[in-house]
């Protein structure tokens, strides 16, 4: 298994891994205008994990200079509990340290216990935060 920076032709793998990992993402998430969306700003921070030449697991991240964020970290359900996911948060993680990210954040639907504990387990801690949104793009 390798973890690399996304290419071009890895779109429709990671559209169909995204659509099965995240099926009840609402309508504005469309895969590859997210994907799009990605690779205008720090393109290189767009990890994908292949395996036997299939993309099985993807993590996006971004620094804005204060906090770092983790976004679409997806493993195919039949490749879990190998240790992708795990390496795709190191991965995102390293690149993050090496720009001079003090602190990392990311977000999971209070519903979804089992990303929470997989989060957990990396070493992230629940916060006493709220969690506010406003869409730009209405």
């Amino acid at each position: 298994m390798e973890i690399r920076s996304y290419r071009e032709d890895d779109e429709g793998e990671v559209a169909a891994l995204w659509e099965t990992v995240f099926p009840d993402a609402p309508p504005w998430n469309d895969p590859r205008l997210d994907i799009q969306r990605k690779l205008s700003v720090q393109r290189e921070l767009f990890f994908v994990a292949v395996d036997d030449g299939e993309v099985v697991g993807t993590t996006m991240a971004g620094y804005d200079g204060h906090r770092g964020w983790v976004y679409y970290v997806g493993v195919a359900p039949e490749r879990r509990r190998r240790g992708i996911g795990a390496a795709l948060m190191r991965r995102a993680e390293d690149e993050l340290r090496a720009r001079g990210c003090p602190k990392l954040n990311l977000q999971v639907r209070s519903s979804n216990s089992s990303a929470v504990g997989f989060y957990v387990r990396q070493g992230y801690s629940v916060e006493d935060r709220v969690s506010m949104g406003k869409r730009l793009d209405d």
